[in-house]
Parts: C-alpha cells; sequence; structure tokens
C-alpha cells in the first residue's frame, strides 16, 4: 500500500499537547484577565456572507484581497471571517436591545489569504475585546492597562505606541491630498520604520500624489517632535478633536503612572479604513518578533454603516494575536507549568475492575485521574508520573483491596501516605 504524503495546508499548522498547553494557558490567562473588567462571553459565526465581509466598514482593500471565499450549495456568496471586529458589529446591528455600555470578548479562529511570517499564518486565532456605548477615552485608556495586565500575567514585556487617525487625516487634508487618496496615503505611512523616509517618499510618488503634499509629508516625517507638531495646524477640525482626544487619553495614562510603556508615535497608522479616532499597536519590549503582538483603536461609523444609516456608535476595540504570542513564548522556552494537569496515576496490579472504580469514585471528588492500561511496571510508571509532573500514585494490589488500605506515593517528597477506600 502507498504510503501518503500528507502535509498541512500552506500557512496552517497542528498544535501537539506540549504546544496546545502553552496556548491553553495563554486563553486561560486573557480570558481570566477580561472578565476582571467586566467582558461578556461572545460567539460568532465563522462562515458569513461575502457582502457583509466586504463591506466598506470591514478591513480595507489590501485584506479584502486576503479575504477566502467560497459558495454553497444554493450559490451564495460566502467569506471566511478574517478578523472578529466585523462579525461583532454584525451582533450589535442586528441586536438594538443590546444593554449599553456593551462589553465583550471573544476568541476564535480567523483566517487571511496573506503572506506568511514568524508568528504570521493563513489560519489563526484572535483573542478580542470590544465595547460599544462609550464616548470618553477611559474606554481607550481602560483596554491598553488591560493589555499591560494580561501580558504581566504571561510575563511578557511589551510596549503600546498610540496614535489618533483624526490627526492624520487632518494633516493630509492640510496638505491638499485629495479624499479620494488619504488612505492610501496614510497605508504608505503605515510602512515608514519597514522601509524608511526614502521608501515612503518613492512610493507616494509611484502613488501620483501631487509633490506640494509629498514634501509636506516629507517635513512631518523629518522634523516631528512629538504631539506638538500638529499644534500649528490646529485651524484644521480633525486635528483639533484628534489634539483634545489625545490629550484626554494621556491625562488618563499619566494618572495611571503607565506612561513609560504606553508612549505616543505619530507615525503609526494602522492603515484600515475603519479606524475614526485613537489606534494602537503592542510590541515586544526586547523586538525579538518585530511584527505587532496585539492592536485595536476606536472605530465609531461601523456600526451604523452596516445598519445603512449614518448613526454613530461609540466602539473602540484590542486584538491580541494568540500565535504570535505563542510564538513568543515558545522562544523564551516557557514551558507550560506539567504539575497540576494529573493528581492520581493509578497502576493496577491485576486489578483493573477496582481500578476503574477508584478513578470513578476520585473523579466524583473532582480529582483529576489517569488509569495506567499498558501493563507498565511499577518502576516504569513511576518514571513516567516523574515526567510528567503527576502528583500522587495508588499502586493497586491485590492486597490492598482485601485490606482497603492503599498506599499513595506522593511524588514531591517520596513519603507514602495511607488512604482507606471500601470497595
Amino acid at each position: 500500500m502507498k504510503k501518503m504524503d500528507y502535509q498541512n495546508v500552506k500557512g496552517t499548522q497542528d498544535f501537539l499537547p506540549e504546544a496546545e498547553l502553552i496556548r491553553k494557558r495563554v486563553k486561560r490567562t486573557l480570558e481570566d484577565v477580561f472578565m476582571k473588567y467586566g467582558c461578556l462571553p461572545l460567539e460568532t459565526p465563522i462562515l458569513n456572507y461575502t457582502e457583509l465581509m466586504a463591506s466598506k466598514y470591514g478591513g480595507g482593500a489590501e485584506i479584502l484581497e486576503e479575504m477566502y471565499t467560497l459558495s454553497d450549495r444554493g450559490e451564495r456568496d460566502l467569506a471566511l471571517r478574517y478578523d472578529l471586529t466585523i462579525p461583532f458589529a454584525k451582533v450589535v446591528a442586528m441586536n438594538p436591545g443590546l444593554k449599553m455600555p456593551f462589553k465583550r470578548y471573544e476568541i476564535g479562529k480567523v483566517f487571511r489569504d496573506g503572506p506568511i511570517k514568524t508568528g504570521r499564518f493563513r489560519e489563526f486565532t484572535q483573542c478580542d475585546v470590544d465595547v460599544v456605548g462609550i464616548e470618553s477615552q477611559m474606554a481607550e485608556a481602560e483596554l491598553m492597562v488591560m493589555a499591560l495586565d494580561a501580558f504581566k500575567e504571561l510575563n511578557l514585556d511589551v510596549i503600546i505606541q498610540y496614535n489618533n487617525r483624526k490627526l492624520l487625516v487632518g494633516l493630509l487634508e492640510v496638505l491638499s491630498v485629495d479624499k479620494a487618496h488619504v488612505n492610501d496615503v496614510i497605508l504608505t505611512l503605515d510602512k515608514v520604520e519597514k522601509i524608511g523616509v526614502e521608501g515612503v517618499i518613492k512610493e507616494l510618488k509611484d502613488k501620483d500624489v501631487p509633490i506640494s503634499a509629498i514634501d509636506g509629508i516629507e517635513r512631518f516625517l523629518t522634523t516631528y517632535e512629538d504631539s506638538s507638531f500638529f499644534e500649528r495646524y490646529k485651524h484644521n477640525s480633525l486635528i483639533q478633536e484628534g489634539l483634545a482626544e489625545l490629550e484626554e487619553l494621556q491625562t488618563y495614562l499619566d494618572y495611571l503612572e503607565v506612561s513609560d510603556q504606553c508612549v505616543f508615535h505619530p507615525f503609526l497608522a494602522r492603515g484600515l479604513e475603519i479606524y475614526t479616532g485613537t489606534i494602537y499597536e503592542i510590541f515586544l519590549s526586547d523586538q525579538t518578533i518585530k511584527s505587532s503582538i496585539g492592536s485595536g483603536g476606536r472605530y465609531d461609523n461601523a456600526i451604523g454603516g452596516l445598519v445603512g444609516t449614518n448613526e454613530t456608535f461609540s466602539t473602540v476595540g484590542i486584538s491580541f494575536g494568540l500565535d504570535v504570542i505563542y510564538t513568543a513564548l515558545e522562544r523564551m522556552d516557557q514551558q507550560p507549568a506539567n504539575e497540576g494537569l494529573t493528581d492520581y496515576l493509578i497502576v493496577p496490579l491485576k486489578t483493573e475492575k477496582e481500578a476503574l472504580l477508584l478513578a470513578r469514585t476520585l473523579r466524583e471528588q473532582g480529582k483529576r485521574v489517569e488509569i495506567e492500561m499498558t501493563g507498565k511496571k511499577v518502576g516504569k510508571a513511576l518514571n513516567r508520573a516523574n515526567k510528567e509532573g503527576i502528583k500522587k500514585v495508588i499502586i493497586l494490589g491485590e492486597k490492598e483491596i482485601e485490606q482497603n488500605q492503599l498506599i499513595v506515593k506522593e511524588m514531591a517528597t517520596g513519603e507514602e501516605v495511607q488512604m482507606t477506600f471500601v470497595f
């Protein structure tokens, strides 16, 4: 029989137990933090109508190029979700009776047919928190502090870079960049740290951006100092609003004493058209992974856009990439704590039925129990318990059953303790 040469679809991967234990720990840690902040769980479908995912309030042209599309037997146009944000916006749009503010978290798989690199795959898991119904920058401040709390629990040192889209859009208005090209220009600005100022200028010229605008953008990229750069353009209403929001946010961050970990970054653009105000990206402090391990921002127009009205729904969200976090932990050689996965290992010596009964009773008491079913000798069973971090081993022979006295070996100390059990 010919052996099949199986392999994973490019951009997907299997996670064997050792890896999945780490990922489960990350999920549990994030969920615990999310719930501390009053977020409620939500689950949305992976399959969606293409029309929804291709909405102009969705991921923008670059992500739409990476969207997986398909059709069902009824020839309906469907797409796999490429993030959890638009499905969340859909839920709010479909459920007008939701109590506001509404805070939810969701952990689920998303799909993008994009380039593959370290920590980036075509099937990956996002862990999102979104809040709708809060206009104040308190929402952004809380989500940023929540992110710091989460990564502290994961023993990862991070820096959050933040900006405000209104500042960038307002600046491009001042520089007379045509509205139709604003988002395209912002996509290029977002690449400045990857391709440098010269690379940005070249790309803008290739996009036929007017020379006068390019000159202004170059001055911005080379002469800015901090947010005060935008003060000279306060006559622009968007810049006025952006500066006011930035000042409010900075006040909260300063008061909470997290300004050393939350840093204003004037070039941060987050090219997605969905964003309308504050934006942020999270990076490892040691830069062992260059790409962001979390990101988000305010997107006040998405829900109203999906409803088909001009109504504004104050909405802000943050997303953590489980796969890139796992990659970071794997590089740090942070193995899962095996201790605690199994409380008891029962080794039956020709007492298989009694072992099943004992295991069932212990499980009813909330214990995690395994039975050695492969016929291993006692010595090898104890070696297995040591390797796998099993806390206690019960050697179950006929003598112990007759006397209803079990010997429980504590693996951490080597001590033996008696347990009474009636069979």
